[in-house]
């Protein structure tokens, strides 16, 4: 049988439910939601789930199973690839070290986007302002009432300017 050794051991698997319930109780907690709250996400993202599910996944004697669509909401929920949640936790990672990498990238999406929707808002600020050519002036001074920094606005202006933020 796959994942028994000719002696009679079994081989850890790479991928295996196991360690979908073990990185289903260290990505709940290293973004410090309760069962309960992980229960209603996995619920909001199309998979009914109740807070006992969640337990019997992590703690239960014999474990609850994971079907695959539990296993893809579970997925979405953390935002990890499928493959990624069933691979074994990294070895040498606390649950505080966990937690900081997952605040560093959340943040650098966040600022990603923040930069793509900058980007995008310039360039139709630039567009328009081809368009409509005496609108610039007011359009600049627009930019500084609502800064309230010259030295931003003046970036700002100067992004605009140059027709794009990149």
């Amino acid at each position: 049988m796959a994942g028994d050794r000719p002696g009679g051991g079994e081989v850890p698997l790479l991928y295996s439910e196991g360690n979908v319930a073990a990185r289903v109780a260290l990505e709940r907690e290293v973004r410090g939601w309760s069962t309960t709250e992980l229960a209603d996400r996995v619920t909001r993202a199309g998979v009914k789930m109740n807070q006992t599910a969640v337990w019997r996944i992590e703690n239960g004697t014999p474990r609850r199973r994971i079907n695959l669509d539990e296993a893809l909401a579970f997925s979405r929920v953390f935002e990890l690839p499928l493959e990624e949640l069933m691979s074994p936790p990294l070895e040498g990672l606390d649950i505080d070290s966990r937690r900081l990498v997952q605040e560093a990238v959340e943040a650098f999406y966040e600022a990603r986007d923040a930069r793509d929707r900058l980007h995008h808002a310039v360039v139709a600020i630039a567009d328009h302002i081809k368009a409509h050519p005496d609108s610039s002036p007011a359009i600049h001074e627009q930019c500084l009432r609502l800064m309230g920094d010259e030295r931003d606005a003046r970036t700002l202006s100067s992004d605009i300017e140059d027709g794009g933020h990149y």
